[in-house]
């Protein structure tokens, strides 16, 4: 499995961990339970702002990386 492959996958798995929380965010009426879901959804919407950087700084040094 490729570093690019990996990547993408860590990509998919936190952008469903971000739309799993922020349903659970909507389905909640617990107001702190709806907080703390909207707080963890956008520290993982974060951590995926740096995994695309990441991702376009892979696929811009490594040509075998580049789609095609």
């Amino acid at each position: 499995m490729t570093v690019e492959t990996q990547m993408q996958q860590a990509i998919t798995g936190i952008q469903s961990a971000a739309a799993t929380m922020k349903t659970f965010a909507l389905e909640t009426q617990d107001e702190q339970a709806k907080q703390t879901f909207l707080q963890i959804a956008n520290n993982l919407d974060d951590a995926l702002i740096q995994l695309k950087g990441r991702q376009q700084y892979i696929q811009e040094q490594e040509p075998q990386y580049r789609q095609q």
